[in-house]
């Protein structure tokens, strides 16, 4: 299996582990990146853009990142933020009057970005069409009842994320949160990400491939279940990619997803960019919660926008300043300012073992290889 890219020979290992997981057909077809102090040191892909496995994965594949995309709406509130135009400790009221209802007065924003807000889910059944539809989808949650007392404990804000955040934004900025970050991230930073994918794209798209074997029963301490709205299926659709689904449905590779999030590594800026302050980089280490997650069923311990590394973390990692998170089938990021690195891995086989998937998991270790004396 031809591997493509570059890699500092200091970071030799995750090549091995990257050539590992594809030769052991693990991966079909993937990238992974790592960037240091805002530039990659790794940049590599390989393997098959298609399950049959007749087109080969090029450098400007993309494909769709599940919940990484979280990452990105996350980053969008913190650029408001350092600008002074986002309160992170604002009720949501402030920005939108309408969600002031139904118990809902006192959730902060900072509620929303940690899952902490008591919305993991709609009160009613959603479909793709629904989801496709923001007044829809954003309005329902406006008049919805929080389940649990917000900023107490995180619930698993799956869909629902990106659609509280991205309201926000919308009433600050007046733009949807696909073309905010459009126009004020991936365009400053020359990076291939999209919220809403566009149609001159779409040749580039290597769809996601099902994770083999039934999915696994929810986790024994799931209190809140919450049902999936989307089957890997649809996500082969053109309404999925033209949607803006903030929480899910972002097109990107490895090295646009640690393009991105390098700007936090690296205490706000890349190169001649700077998105953010350094004060506003470590305010998402602001602990808003640690317990067992009332939807996921797993310890989870969140800050602002991103979950952080802990003893129980399902993401081992050294103990740092270090934040990350991940999208359903095996997609990862993470962002360590202590080192000032970023680690991303993106594929198109998915698995059902999310956060553990150990595909990404020996590549980020791999990645800390060099970091040992």
């Amino acid at each position: 299996m031809e591997i493509h890219g570059i890699c500092n020979e200091r970071f030799s290992a995750v090549r091995e582990a990257f050539t590992a997981s594809l030769r052991s057909g693990a991966d079909v077809g993937a990238s992974v990146a790592v960037y240091l102090d805002g530039e990659p040191v790794v940049d590599l892909w390989g393997g098959y853009a298609d399950q049959a496995r007749t087109r080969l994965w090029q450098r400007d594949t993309i494909t769709n990142v599940w919940s990484t995309t979280k990452t990105m709406t996350a980053l969008c509130a913190l650029v408001l933020a350092d600008r002074g135009e986002l309160d992170l400790f604002a009720p949501v009221t402030k920005y939108w009057p309408e969600f002031g209802c139904a118990g809902k007065e006192q959730v902060e924003v900072r509620h929303l970005l940690s899952h902490t807000a008591g919305f993991p889910d709609w009160d009613q059944p959603m479909t793709l069409d629904d989801l496709c539809d923001w007044e829809k989808a954003t309005t329902l949650l406006a008049r919805q009842t929080p389940r649990w007392e917000p900023g107490t404990r995180s619930g698993y804000h799956r869909f629902t994320h990106g659609f509280l955040i991205g309201e926000v934004i919308r009433r600050i900025c007046r733009q949807s949160i696909g073309t905010f970050f459009a126009d004020q991230i991936a365009g400053p930073l020359s990076a291939d990400f999209h919220i809403g994918l566009a149609a001159e794209h779409d040749q580039r798209v290597s769809d996601v491939i099902p994770a083999p074997g039934p999915a696994p029963a929810p986790h024994p301490r799931v209190t809140i279940p919450v049902g999936a709205y989307v089957t890997t299926q649809d996500t082969w659709s053109t309404q999925w990619r033209r949607a803006e689904i903030p929480a899910a449905a972002g097109y990107g590779n490895a090295r646009s997803v640690a393009a991105v999030q390098s700007v936090l590594a690296s205490a706000g800026q890349t190169g001649l960019v700077r998105l953010l302050s350094e004060d506003t980089c470590h305010a998402v280490f602001g602990e808003q919660s640690h317990d067992i997650d009332l939807v996921l069923g797993i310890p989870l311990r969140f800050g602002v926008g991103y979950a952080l590394t802990a003893q129980d973390a399902p993401v081992r990692m050294p103990d740092r300043r270090t934040c990350y998170w991940g999208g359903r089938g095996g997609s990862l990021v993470v962002n360590d300012l202590d080192t000032r690195m970023t680690f991303a891995y993106v594929m198109n086989q998915m698995s059902h073992k999310g956060l553990t998937d150990p595909r990404s998991n020996a590549l980020l270790h791999a990645a800390y290889e060099a970091f040992t004396p």
